[in-house]
């Protein structure tokens, strides 16, 4: 029975890491689209995250890690 070299196995692994995180990134920037459409219908974050049994804190930090994700560069030259 030959087995596949680590090296190739590591590789692999790594490629997969990759394709899990940009899926993990996908995934979120998708959430934090839907909360906001929640606060747009419901009016704030609080009724938001009562709806879903969650704290607001975690809705609130769910959109702030998507406006830094999304927000310009503000590099200045």
């Amino acid at each position: 029975m030959e087995t596949t070299p680590w090296r190739e196995r590591v590789r692999m692994e790594e490629e997969l890491v990759e394709q899990l995180r940009i899926q993990m990134s996908q995934s979120a920037k998708r959430r934090a689209d839907a909360l906001l459409d929640g606060v747009a219908e419901l009016g704030s974050m609080y009724a938001v995250a009562k709806v879903l049994g969650r704290s607001e804190t975690a809705v609130s930090r769910a959109l702030k890690k998507h406006r830094a994700a999304t927000a310009p560069d503000e590099t200045t030259e």
